[in-house]
């Protein structure tokens, strides 16, 4: 056996020991500790709670996320929550809250609560731009603060849920939108009201229509019925017309003889007076249009009509002066008359030739196409005889010494000359413009058998194209049929090829290059616009020549084609499309202008044929003029309401007084995706519980 230590020392010893064991076992338990309090930024769990403290019970922890989903359907933001046992890397709570929320790409609109239990600190990290301010966040920290000193972080996070969604959830939003469906509600409410209110006041007007019901002393107007004011509107636009126009004249026989400087300012008073009838043509049109106008309305544009009118003939009047200054200039009376009588006898070799050339026309053409010139040659020479007249009675006052009566006699006499050279002047040059016509209807038929041909290369599934090519086809015929014989009909033809053309280039331009389809459009444009131009030269000839017997009807009609012909002139180099809409409507409105003026030439015939007045019988040269075609009118009326009224004659006026996106933020429930936006906050909230 060996030998035995002393009882003594093994005591020692073992105590020495056990001593070691439980120093070392205290360390090891005080690192163990820390390292498990001491918490880095961690990764969020897929809910909106993550308990790396675990404070919460399975049951709370289930309640709290209930209750965060509820806010982040009910409300424009959502809540993530963290627990841990202290804050580290970095310590503080606004860096480490910060750094968790950017790690896991929380958005503007997503918010972190963070919460130290053993630290004891707290804190809502917040991005730029979120739908919380600082002081909110700073209240709803204030608010959580106790539940969270009393370990109550369930209680906590249902405030805290609670007070974001009071805030900017959808709790205030849908009072706001409930507030909105209100003033939908009462505002559609108000408007029948309003339109109620507006029938009836609108039919109390009609029953006494828009004459005032007590007359206003300072307005002319208002003792006039609706209809008186559209009467005097409709006159008083005819005379402004008659009146400028022979102004026009005037001033263009002034400026033959005198030359331009001596006219100058006429020609701008002529302009002036010009634009005012145009305004007033406007308003007329829109009168006659298919759209209907209240009768307030149409009273007040009535009024304006013969507003303008006055102020026509006061523009005109405020040069009576220098148009004084200019009639005072033809004083060499005998010189003057046989000056025209040479204008006179230059008439006589073309006036023989105006009926031999409508014959040939009628020869060639359909009596349609002639309808605007088939009396031009009996109206040209009336005129002549006329003439004739008026030189007779002009020597005539010259023998008496009676300058007066001379000058009239030679400026009427100049006037029928004039219109009577426009007459024969007219036939020729519409027997020009019905070639050309029929020389681009012959060329439009060629072109439209190239389409047809172009069409049969095309392919033709739903056979669209067979359709067209067998309509064109059709108005091909007919087009043809009216350029063939004695009897042909230029414009006929050439609005049936158009039409034709229209058809097919719809038909290829669904399959065509869009080049193809603006080069037809351009010919069609021109084609359009010729036809256009020579319907408006025509109702221009005939109104003119025809003014005493015409009303303000087909005025208008001619007035509003010529401005859409010149409208479609203006567009034709940067809108063809709306230069042909424009040079179609002047098209129409040109025929309506013919047409209404032959209405009123005729039925003007007939009043004259039925009361025996003879047209030149009753006039101031004697003689007679026969044909009942208003040649007093034209000649007579113009001159004296144009040429004397301007020369200081007393002229009749009626004038008087007229759901959210997070900006991208992280997806929610997993913190997965997206970025921040703009940073979070770092504001100096949340502290210690």
């Amino acid at each position: 056996m060996g030998a035995r230590l002393p009882v003594g020392g093994i005591t020692m010893r073992t105590r020495w020991l056990t001593s070691a064991a439980l120093l070392l076992a205290a360390g090891m338990t005080l690192i163990g500790a820390n390292a498990a309090s001491a918490t880095a930024p961690v990764t969020l769990d897929e809910g909106f709670v993550t308990d790396v403290a675990d404070v919460l019970s399975p049951a709370q922890e289930e309640a709290a996320e209930t209750r965060l989903q509820e806010l982040t359907e009910n409300s424009t933001a959502d809540l993530f929550v963290v627990f841990v046992d202290e804050f580290s890397s970095p310590s503080d709570r606004v860096e480490w809250a910060d750094t968790v929320a950017t790690q896991n790409n929380l958005g503007p609109e997503q918010y972190l609560l963070a919460v130290a239990v053993e630290q004891r600190a707290y804190y809502i990290s917040a991005a730029s731009g979120g739908p919380l301010t600082d002081s909110r966040l700073d209240a709803i920290e204030e608010r959580i603060q106790p539940l969270l000193a009393q370990n109550d972080w369930s209680g906590a996070i249902a405030l805290a849920a609670d007070e974001i969604q009071g805030d900017g959830g959808a709790g205030m939003m849908r009072i706001l939108l409930v507030l909105l469906g209100i003033a939908v509600v009462i505002v559609i409410i108000w408007l029948i009201v309003r339109a109620v209110r507006r029938r009836r006041r609108e039919a109390e007007i009609r029953a006494r229509g828009a004459m005032p019901a007590t007359p206003d002393p300072d307005d002319p107007f208002s003792t006039l019925t609706d209809e008186q004011v559209q009467t005097q509107a409709g006159s008083s636009l005819v005379q402004a017309d008659d009146a400028i126009t022979s102004s026009r004249e005037e001033l263009g026989f002034a400026i033959a003889q005198f030359g331009d400087q001596a006219t100058e300012g006429f020609t701008q008073v002529i302009e002036a007076a010009q634009a005012k009838l145009s305004e007033a043509f406007d308003l007329k049109q829109k009168l006659d249009d298919e759209v209907e106008d209240s009768i307030h309305d149409r009273r007040a544009w009535h009024i304006r009509i013969i507003q303008l009118c006055d102020e026509i003939e006061d523009v005109l009047d405020d040069n009576t002066e220098a148009f004084d200054a200019l009639r005072a200039l033809q004083q060499n009376a005998p010189a003057e008359l046989e000056r025209v009588r040479g204008e006179r006898a230059a008439l006589t070799p073309v006036l023989a030739q105006a009926a031999p050339t409508l014959d040939a026309l009628r020869a060639e053409y359909d009596a349609e196409a002639l309808a605007t010139v088939a009396d031009n040659p009996a109206q040209a020479q009336e005129r002549a005889t006329l003439a004739d007249h008026a030189i007779e009675s002009a020597s005539t006052a010259i023998t008496a010494g009676k300058t007066g009566p001379a000058a009239f006699g030679i400026r009427t006499a100049e006037q029928a000359v004039a219109q009577a050279t426009q007459l024969v002047t007219a036939v020729t040059a519409l027997g020009d413009e019905l070639h050309a016509l029929e020389n681009q209807a012959r060329a439009l038929i060629a072109e439209l058998q190239g389409d047809i041909a172009t069409a049969g290369g095309l392919p033709d599934a739903d056979g669209m194209l067979a359709a067209a090519v067998a309509a064109t086809q059709q108005q091909l015929d007919r087009a043809q049929a009216d350029l063939a014989g004695t009897a042909r009909s230029p414009q006929r033809a050439l609005e049936a090829l158009t039409a034709a053309n229209t058809q097919i280039d719809a038909a290829i331009a669904q399959t065509n290059e869009a080049l193809a389809q603006a080069q037809r459009q351009k010919a069609l444009l021109a084609q359009t616009l010729t036809q256009a131009n020579s319907e408006v030269r025509a109702a221009r000839a005939f109104i003119e020549t025809r003014r005493g017997s015409i009303g303000s009807t087909a005025r208008t009609r001619l007035s509003q084609a010529e401005a859409s012909l010149n409208q479609a002139i203006g567009l034709q180099p940067t809108d063809e499309k709306a230069a042909l809409t424009e040079a179609g409507r002047a098209l129409a409105l040109a025929r309506e202008a013919s047409q209404y003026a032959r209405s009123d030439v005729d039925a003007y015939t007939r009043r004259s044929s039925q009361s025996g007045w003879d047209s030149w019988g009753g006039g101031p040269f004697g003689g007679s003029g026969g044909g009942g075609s208003g040649i007093t009118g034209d000649i007579i009326g113009g001159i004296i309401g144009g040429l004397l009224a301007g020369g200081g004659s007393s002229r009749s006026s009626s004038r008087g007084g007229g759901w959210r996106s997070s900006g991208g933020g992280g997806f929610r429930s997993s913190g997965f995706g997206g970025g921040r936006s703009g940073g979070r906050s770092g504001r100096s909230g949340g502290g210690r519980f």
